[in-house]
């Protein structure tokens, strides 16, 4: 999913700087319509679609644009979404506007299958900000989909002297020492990761995926059955089935 970018100062660089209560009051509306606008793109897609397009031709602006793309993400079309948010990234001077698009162009990159590009957004918007979580984060995974699994340690260890709390961020890099043979590293960081968050589903699933190769076929299955537990439908509890199918383990 795209980051929500609900930032009601976004419209403020389209208003011309007024300053009558008319003005003020014109901000107010156009703010609430775009964060309409991109919630219902993202929850429905096509009929977002439709109404961010009517939007745009009334002279929405950039904001209709910003919901045309986060619609397209929600269609499937995450090359041509990635290129619109690229496109807007070029007409705004705002740092912050221009980070949070970055991050979503780097998501709808990866997406799409687009390695390089993914990785060229988000490295352009942690030049803006360095120590920006999310995109760290975001970078992190497009290094490991690229199978650069030493850069993404690098990435989330970054991230983790940010915020050594953050659960999704220990999860990742356990996976990566994983794909490195690290099996006591990755340990360590999915039982920090769950020590933090006990619900945290991939944490289980990683856990498991450990265990196995570590030769604890009975912790193994003992996690995947928990992540299934916590979220059936999930693409975790997804995977976490393939994975004891694979051992012969029949799950009711």
């Amino acid at each position: 999913m795209l980051r929500p970018l609900l930032i009601m100062t976004f419209l403020a660089l389209l208003l011309s700087p007024l300053q009558s209560e008319s003005a003020a009051a014109q901000r107010v509306v156009q703010g609430r319509e775009y964060d309409l606008c991109i919630e219902l793109a993202m929850r429905e897609p096509e009929i977002g679609f439709e109404r961010a397009m009517a939007w745009r031709d009334l002279g929405g602006g950039i904001a209709a644009r910003h919901c045309v793309a986060v619609a397209l993400y929600g269609l499937g079309h995450f090359g041509e979404s990635a290129l619109r948010l690229e496109r807007l990234v070029q007409e705004n001077g705002d740092a912050d506007l221009r980070i949070s698009l970055l991050g979503q162009a780097g998501n709808a990159w990866l997406m799409a299958g687009e390695m390089e590009r993914a990785n060229a957004a988000l490295s352009a918007g942690l030049e803006l900000a360095p120590d920006n979580l999310d995109l760290l984060i975001d970078r992190s995974l497009v290094l490991a989909a690229a199978k650069n699994y030493w850069e993404t340690v690098d990435d989330l260890n970054h991230a983790l002297e940010i915020d050594p709390t953050n659960s999704d961020a220990l999860v990742f890099r356990a996976s990566a020492y994983r794909y490195l043979d690290s099996l006591d590293l990755a340990s360590d960081d999915v039982d920090r990761a769950l020590e933090l968050k006990g619900s945290h589903v991939a944490a289980y699933l990683e856990r498991g995926n450990i265990r196995r190769l570590q030769g604890d076929s009975a912790g193994a299955r003992k996690d995947w059955l928990q992540a299934i537990k916590l979220a059936p439908t999930s693409p975790a509890a997804e995977a976490a089935r393939r994975n004891l199918e694979r051992m012969d383990i029949k799950v009711e």
